[in-house]
């Protein structure tokens, strides 16, 4: 309720203009009007949603602040899956990175006043707006400026559809870069544009919007032409897709009919073979890219609902003489009841869009996220963190043992240092007599096991029977063999 210091000559429970200071906050957004045969002008108290809708109209819209709260991470795990994971877990495109985030951005748009707790009014009759209240600001840019983002870059991905699908173009770095200029030029541009002619202000919930001024010409009517154009121009390419499929099932057809003598002629397998491949090129775009033209189906619906609710409130707040004659019964009901909306909410239900419509636009805006997640997070990508965490915890045990086997290696080495060093083998060495092997000392080898103190037993060196490292004696005796060549080879006659 008003206090009645400031109704003045005016009936409660409206407020007196001139008892109020000319400046600050949006002077714009004050919803009053002049008495006739008088200048005293009365203003309905701030906000004025409070006035038009039910009390728990805040709380409400504080549900999709609180979904966004939900979906934002889920914004940025794609970003960082993007980001961190190769092409092949993710199959990311520079179209699916930029619309997540325009996303992030409407997402984070909803997020500020749950921190922010902003205050809705200047005073008693002027709203806040972006130069009164700093939330205000980043919250109505943030909102927009993804709306502008989402928007364009959606129109950019039916584009790409369509040249694909229809024209059989392969998209290259010139387009590429091209998108990128559209894709966040245009809505900084229009950002720009916006914020210096309409500027944003609080007029339902705590989160800012555009003004009434201009507001339909610097921002609805240009994201409503891309929005239109995307749509015609995805459903003129689906319609080209369902022309290919048609097409084909007729060829095929006549293929089969049209030849009485059993044997396909040549023109009629030109003709099958051509649309056949048409028709699995276009299938073969269309399983790739499903997850976007769904995406961009549901952005552009939301879009659409979004202008046409805030344009029909736009209207129905704006300050003219038949808006004014439009609201009479609900403002002289708000006269006779002394301020009692409760009484007067039949009468304010035919100004503006509804409480359900308002609800349905917000919750559905932050919604918009979820269903980026949901097409375009793939099990791949969980498969891929799997894969990232796996290789991470083996690069770190592999770490470890060639730390453990360094210092095993460097230990081993001290223990040569310390080790007593081995006679030398004398300088002349007696031929071996060819006759007779004298045995040999056993072999030894330094055992492995020299850092537990020596304490294992010398492993015994056994020379191989068929060695022949080393000369062996004669099989026969001291006396050498004999030959004899008559018991050697044939005699040359017989006898």
């Amino acid at each position: 309720m008003a206090q009645p210091a400031f109704n003045g000559h005016c009936p409660v429970p409206f407020l007196q203009e001139t008892l109020f200071p000319p400046s600050g906050g949006f002077i714009g957004g004050r919803y009053c009007e002049t008495i006739a045969g008088s200048n005293i002008s009365c203003c309905l108290p701030c906000p004025l949603a409070d006035w038009r809708y039910d009390n728990r109209l805040i709380q409400k819209t504080d549900v999709a602040s609180w979904i966004s709260v939900a979906i934002l991470p889920l914004c940025i795990f794609l970003l960082v899956s993007y980001a961190v994971l190769p092409v092949k877990w993710t199959h990311r495109h520079y179209l699916s990175v930029c619309f997540t985030l325009g996303i992030c951005c409407m997402e984070i748009a909803f997020i500020i006043p749950l921190g922010a707790k902003p205050k809705q009014c200047h005073n008693a009759i002027t709203p806040n707006d972006m130069h009164s209240d700093l939330s205000c600001a980043f919250s109505g840019s943030f909102l927009l400026f993804g709306g502008w983002m989402v928007v364009m870059w959606s129109f950019i991905r039916t584009i790409a559809f369509h040249l694909q699908v229809c024209w059989e173009v392969v998209l290259g770095k010139k387009f590429m870069w091209g998108a990128f200029v559209c894709g966040f030029g245009i809505p900084a541009l229009g950002l720009t544009v916006m914020l210096l002619l309409t500027g944003v202000s609080f007029r339902f919930g705590e989160i800012c919007h555009i003004n009434v001024a201009h507001g339909l010409q610097d921002y609805w009517i240009p994201i409503m032409a891309f929005a239109t154009a995307a749509l015609i121009l995805q459903l003129t390419t689906m319609a080209y897709c369902i022309h290919i499929y048609i097409r084909s099932l007729f060829d095929k057809t006549t293929t089969a009919t049209n030849n009485s003598s059993g044997l396909p002629s040549y023109a009629a397998s030109v003709r099958t073979m051509t649309a056949r491949q048409a028709y699995r090129r276009v299938r073969r775009v269309l399983q790739l890219q499903w997850r976007g033209v769904t995406l961009v189906l549901i952005i552009i619906a939301n879009v659409i609902f979004f202008a046409v609710a805030f344009i029909d409130l736009d209207r129905a707040v704006e300050p003219n003489a038949a808006n004014t004659q439009h609201a009479k019964p609900w403002l002289t009901c708000l006269v006779l009841s002394g301020g009692d909306k409760a009484q007067c909410r039949n009468s304010a239900s035919a100004i503006g869009p509804n409480e359900a419509t308002l609800l349905a636009v917000v919750i559905l805006l932050s919604l918009v996220g979820f269903w980026n997640f949901l097409l375009f997070a793939r099990p791949s990508m969980f498969a891929g963190w799997l894969d990232l965490y796996q290789r991470a915890v083996t690069r770190q045990q592999e770490s470890g043992s060639t730390d453990d086997q360094r210092r095993f290696l460097d230990h081993k080495g001290f223990e040569m240092l310390t080790t007593s060093a081995k006679t030398p083998e004398p300088s002349f060495v007696p031929s071996p007599n060819p006759a007779h092997t004298p045995a040999r000392s056993p072999i030894t080898s330094p055992s492995p096991s020299g850092d537990r103190g020596h304490l294992g037993q010398e492993a015994r060196y056994v020379r191989p029977s068929m060695s022949f490292s080393s000369p062996h004696a004669p099989n026969s005796g001291p006396g050498g063999r004999e030959w004899d060549p008559v018991a050697t080879f044939a005699p040359g006659y017989a006898r």
